[in-house]
Formats: structure tokens, sequence, C-alpha cells
């Protein structure tokens, strides 16, 4: 109702200016009836109310239609034409709409060729990797050692740009399985065994029983790899330790992480998954690209987990799995 009397608005005024125009000429000319005047004004004015009111009511269902927002993008194919206007917005949304997903189609076949690309690039990039790791494998002379250390960073980054990549496709790369949470642990952390000695840091696990969660083993790996490297990153302590606790509370099932790094300033804690935040640790540290966190969060989302964080600056940094 509100939209059709703003649309009928402007008739409705010329109607009573050229009411009193009228009647005002016909004074001029020397009529003084003033009853007359007013029952053709009356008879005029309920000829507009019936004008009004047949109009409102053939488009009663558009109007509404129009003061009801949108469900989504296509949703107007109730919208009836019962008049030149109503046809004609007919006709401009459903034109709209095509060249929308005409555009829409072609702005998906290009970003998904753009991931085929990033997904064949990264799997063509790891085989000279491991061609080079093989190569260096049976050296130990500092050079080498140099070289595999460069070679792990580059895997991770690698890995990191893959993942990324699938993200937005997770639903067609996920494969739920009941996995024991301690082999997971220890693998993960055996995989992780050069970047320990780098940084001189010592994996602690403890686990009081054998406890079994619901996961995507290779999903749950990235996670864990990227808390690792993030916790080894920022633990500057020499001999630092890193412990892995795991138990049940509550019915749920629960992985702690802590590390006796430097900490996170509580003007950071906010914004630690937001995409790209790297705060002051990422200043001192320029390997932070501000994504591992973000990643982590968006997997343990989809994955069904909850993640927390606590920290105290200058202490340590202790991450939480809730499965």
């Amino acid at each position: 109702m509100k939209l059709f009397l703003r649309e009928q608005r402007p008739v409705i005024i010329i109607y009573f200016v050229q009411l009193i125009v009228v009647t005002f000429v016909y004074w001029l000319d020397g009529y003084r009836n003033a009853a007359v005047s007013l029952y053709a004004m009356l008879l005029s004015s309920c000829l507009l109310a019936g004008y009004l009111a047949f109009r409102y009511l053939t488009h009663r269902s558009f109007y509404r239609r129009m003061e009801q927002p949108a469900a989504s993008i296509g949703d107007f194919t109730d919208i009836k034409p019962v008049s030149p206007l109503a046809e004609g917005l007919h006709r401009l949304l459903k034109s709209q709409y095509r060249h929308y997903l005409s555009e829409l189609n072609e702005q998906t076949e290009k970003v998904e060729s753009h991931i085929h690309f990033i997904n064949q690039w990264v799997h063509q990039m790891k085989t000279p990797i491991s061609v080079i790791h093989l190569m260096i494998q049976q050296e130990s002379d500092p050079r080498s050692m140099a070289i595999a250390d460069e070679l792990d960073r580059l895997r991770k980054g690698l890995d990191m740009v893959l993942y990324t990549a699938r993200l937005d496709l997770f639903e067609h790369d996920i494969y739920v399985e009941t996995l024991e949470l301690e082999t997971v642990i220890r693998r993960v952390a055996s995989a992780q065994k050069r970047l320990f000695i780098r940084g001189k840091v010592f994996p602690v696990i403890r686990m009081e029983r054998q406890l079994s969660v619901v996961s995507d083993e290779k999903w749950l790996d990235f996670v864990l790899t990227q808390l690792i490297t993030n916790a080894v990153r920022y633990t500057t302590k020499e001999n630092g330790k890193l412990f892995f606790r795991a138990d049940q509370d509550a019915g749920r099932i629960y992985l702690e992480i802590e590390d006796e790094g430097i900490g996170i300033p509580d003007s950071d804690l906010p914004r630690v998954f937001d995409a790209y935040f790297t705060g002051e640790n990422g200043r001192k540290f320029q390997e932070s690209t501000g994504m591992g966190m973000y990643l982590v969060k968006e997997i343990c989302h989809k994955l069904g987990h909850e993640i927390e964080l606590e920290s105290t600056e200058g202490k340590g940094t202790v991450v939480r799995i809730l499965f």
C-alpha cells in the first residue's frame, strides 16, 4: 500500500490542483453557487477514489511483491505482468538476470581454470623439489643441510598455495574417517623433525589414553603442520619445548598444542585468525604470511571442529582444537 500511495501521489496532487484551478475559473466568471461546486468536487473525488481503488486491487500482488526483499538474485518469477509497467519490469529483470548468469558463468570458468592451473603448477614444482631432496639426502655438510632446510620451506609454501586454492572446493576433496589421535600427532611431528632440529625445539607428546576422533586425515595433517610451524617459528628460547596434550572433557575430545614462544600481544589476539594479518610478531619474523592461522580456522570450521587460542606475551601460546 505504501508503495502504491507513493507512486500515485503526483496524480492525486495534480488532480486537486486542477480542481481548485477549475473552480477558481468558474468563480472569476461570476458563478457563485458554492453548493453545486462542492457537489461537483465530491463526485469528481469519488471517481478518483474509484480509480485508485481499482488500480490498487488489480495491481495489489505487483505492489506487494515490490515491497518484499528478494530472497535470491533470481527471485522474480512470481511477478505477474498485470500492466505494461509490470510487463516491462519483468522483461528488464529477465534480461539483466540472463546477463548476470552469463557473466557469472564466465567468471566461474576463469576461477576454476586458474585453480586448475595452480594445482598443476604446484604438483609440477613438487617434482623437482623431491628430486633435489633425493640428491642431497645422503649429504651431511652444512651447505646440503641449508639446501634441505630451504626445500622444506619451499614445500610448505607450495602446500599452503595448494590448500588455499582447494578451500573453496572443500566438499569435493574430503574423506571423513575415524583416526587415532596419538598416531596422527606422532606422524605429523615425525614429518617435521627437520623443522624441530633447525629451531632447536623438542616435541613432548602427553597422551593419558587412546583417543579416536572423526576427521579428514589429510586436512587435519595440514592444520597440525601449520600450528607446529607457527609454534617453532615464534619460539626463540634455546631448547624450547612444544607440548601436545589430548584428553576428553564433557564428552568432547580436545587437543592442545602449547609452545614456549614469544606469545601474542593482547591487541593482536582478536585478529589472529584474519586473513593476511601478521601483527607485531609478523613484522619481526619476515617469513610470516598471515594466511596460516586463517587457513587453520577455515579448515577446522569446515571439518566441524572448533579452535581456541590463548596467549600470554613473553610466555607462550596455547592452541586448542575441540573435536
